[in-house]
């Protein structure tokens, strides 16, 4: 501690005996850059630097609710009252997306996170220069447009990714229903992570043997009607993770449970709203490990570009207790029942 001490004034000393000798300012400039130096070496953190982080959540529904809630408790706990955190909600609108980033650009935010695809897609053309991290992306090659994919974005993008072992929910679907023939799968067209889970799966169900269409509506309008069709052609569904079918799971629900049709999810939101079983994620670990990620951004100086997207390493396999039940349906023993909210009298 007394050399550093003694380091400070010896260069202090330097700046003032190089003035009074007419030294220029570069020179001055030099000398108070390494006092500066020496005093926070050790130190990753500036106490009086604030941090305003800008998110943008595509929609409300209880997936993006809790990945925007892991995200928040990363950097508070990692940055306390040093961070200011404004969420935005879009409401499912990929316009009020565009909207919310051009905000926080103008209002110059230290970085955005974009919850969902329509989020990082808006976020991305917004700005080319704020690091943006996202989250409960699918595929990032894909959102992207990015060919050859390895890993990195190569921009000011990075994140965690909400994918499920496709093979592992294929395998699900083949556990709990072999004898069903026909398999529909049930997303939002204008969802490109949706077309790519959708493509995907096809493949690994084909493989048992299936018959699998696909059954898309355009906007939540759509749903019940496209529901309708898939339920009187298909013994069994399944909804990847779609932020359209997540907010209409309820939809989905009533149609399918009265036609009883069972339902395989992509996450544990849409199969708490309208499916029986899904090989699911937490969504708040990935929202989490998104938070880290902008700590490392914005104090440490990580390069968003050359930053690796971050996947999910646990799954369970859960199961709706209610709709189960409704179906006569059970499950085995290794799959965990889903917490249900008790309905209001």
């Amino acid at each position: 501690m007394k050399k550093k001490i003694l380091a400070s004034v010896l260069a202090s000393v330097m700046v003032l005996s190089m003035v009074g000798c007419g030294t220029d300012a570069a020179a001055q400039k030099e000398a108070e850059t390494a006092t500066t130096t020496e005093t926070t070496e050790e130190t990753t953190t500036d106490a009086n630097q604030t941090y305003n982080v800008g998110v943008i959540q595509l929609v409300q529904h209880p997936a993006l609710d809790s990945a925007t809630e892991g995200f928040s408790d990363a950097l508070k706990e990692k940055l306390g009252d040093q961070v200011e955190i404004n969420v935005q909600n879009a409401s499912g609108d990929t316009a009020t997306c565009a909207t919310i980033a051009n905000s926080f650009v103008s209002d110059n935010v230290d970085l955005i996170m974009a919850n969902a695809t329509p989020a990082m897609q808006a976020s991305s053309t917004a700005t080319n220069s704020i690091p943006i991290v996202a989250t409960s992306i699918t595929d990032y090659g894909t959102a992207l447009g990015i060919k050859d994919w390895e890993g990195t974005t190569g921009i000011n993008v990075t994140g965690t990714s909400d994918l499920a072992p496709l093979d592992g929910q294929a395998e699900m679907l083949n556990e709990l229903f072999p004898d069903a023939k026909e398999v529909g799968i049930i997303y939002c067209s204008g969802e490109d992570n949706s077309l790519y889970q959708a493509n995907q799966i096809t493949t690994y169900l084909e493989d048992y043997g299936y018959n699998v269409t696909a059954y898309t509506f355009s906007d939540s309008a759509d749903v019940a009607t496209v529901v309708q069709t898939a339920c009187g052609e298909s013994d069994v569904l399944y909804v990847p993770t779609d932020n359209v079918a997540a907010s209409c799971a309820e939809t989905i629900n009533n149609v399918a449970l009265t036609a009883g049709v069972p339902i395989i999810a992509g996450e544990e939101g849409i199969c708490k709203g309208c499916g029986i079983a899904t090989l699911s994620i937490s969504y708040y670990d990935i929202g989490y490990a998104a938070g880290l990620m902008a700590y490392e951004i914005l104090v440490n100086g990580q390069d968003p570009a050359t930053y690796e997207i971050q996947y999910a390493t646990e799954f369970t396999k859960e199961y709706n207790p209610v709709i189960a039940e409704a179906l006569g349906i059970e499950l085995p023993d290794d799959y965990v029942a889903i917490e249900m909210e008790e309905e209001a009298e």
